[in-house]
């Protein structure tokens, strides 16, 4: 018998020594503040965490002890999501006894959506290669593990450059914050696009970014400087492109004039303040549609005076196609 479909999800995340704390804390922490926004709205809680080891302590990398750890539970209810995270380094080690108990309970899970899923953050995904998991799946992983990956399970679709990749009932993310992207997605499709923005804006996301979304979007392209001056207007505009930005008021977060803040991006971002602009509230509607808003929301999202503007923009500068092309793909998914 299936489980209601607003049954409390029992998320279990897996923690071996060495777990890369921000792979499952990041998620956890989106989770919890989903419960939160919830009770607030009078509704119960969605997500029951625990954390689950081969062994009841584990060191984390960062010289975190945790402690208390539930044994790996010979029975899982139903639904049920088990969250697998990375470890440090370019290899995911596997010869520690812990490793190999995990190893044995992964490859005794029976995936099933909606009932049994399997959540891969960064290097988790070979974990779960290792484990026989998947075989025939479209995963993704850090791009530090990418031919791992593929050489752990030569019949898995490994995609490269990609934040998450939904090959239900197995999610897989790049990693670090990226699950944090991946559990997000999932809070809009279970609980609805407005409760997962609200975690969003708790956790200070300007963008929540998508499964066909490269892993670098417009708001990493024009970050490889350390000017400190521009990272300030770039996080002012990332965190609110529905302002009313000038360049004027771009220098003022600046605190420089405007004709040196023009200097500064062209030299240290190569493209001009205003452009940039232009592709932040681009990069912001589509994130929008892709969540399930319509055209007209995502124009006021983004800063777009209308959706007469915004159709405009994205036909001069945009992606192919209509705004409204986005929605209608992100139906047939």
């Amino acid at each position: 018998m299936n489980p209601p479909d607003d049954a409390p999800i029992h998320v279990l995340f897996v923690l071996l020594p060495d777990s890369l704390v921000l792979d499952w804390a990041g998620p956890a922490e989106a989770l919890r503040m989903a419960n939160q926004q919830l009770e607030a709205a009078g509704q119960p809680p969605r997500f029951v965490l625990r954390f689950v080891g081969p062994r009841g302590d584990s060191a984390s990398p960062l010289g975190l002890q945790l402690t208390g750890l539930e044994p790996l539970p010979a029975r899982l209810p139903a639904p049920c999501w088990v969250v697998v995270s990375g470890q440090p380094g370019a290899e995911t080690r596997t010869d520690s006894a812990e490793a190999q108990a995990a190893l044995h309970w992964l490859r005794g899970l029976r995936l099933k959506s909606g009932e049994l899923e399997l959540v891969s953050i960064c290097g988790g995904a070979v974990l779960a290669a290792r484990a026989g998991l998947l075989a025939g799946r479209q995963v993704t992983t850090h791009h530090q593990h990418l031919d791992e990956l593929q050489a752990a399970e030569p019949a898995c679709r490994v995609e490269a450059n990609r934040v998450f990749v939904e090959d239900p009932p197995i999610y897989s993310s790049a990693g670090v914050t990226t699950g944090v992207d991946l559990a997000l997605h999932r809070l809009a499709a279970l609980c609805g696009p407005a409760l997962a923005a609200r975690v969003a804006q708790t956790l200070v996301v300007p963008l929540r970014r998508g499964p066909r979304d490269p892993a670098l979007s417009p708001f990493m392209t024009y970050r490889h400087h350390l000017h400190p001056a521009l990272h300030r207007v770039q996080d002012a505009v990332s965190a609110q492109p529905q302002a009313a930005w000038t360049v004027s008021r771009m220098a003022e977060v600046g605190h420089t004039s405007a004709r040196h803040l023009t200097r500064l991006f062209l030299a240290h971002a190569g493209i001009a303040p205003l452009q940039y602009l232009r592709r932040i509230r681009l990069a912001t509607a589509q994130a929008a549609l892709q969540s399930g808003l319509n055209v007209t929301q995502a124009a006021a999202m983004a800063g777009f005076s209308s959706d007469t503007q915004l159709r405009r923009a994205w036909h001069r500068f945009g992606p192919a196609g209509k705004p409204s092309a986005s929605v209608a793909l992100l139906q047939n998914h």
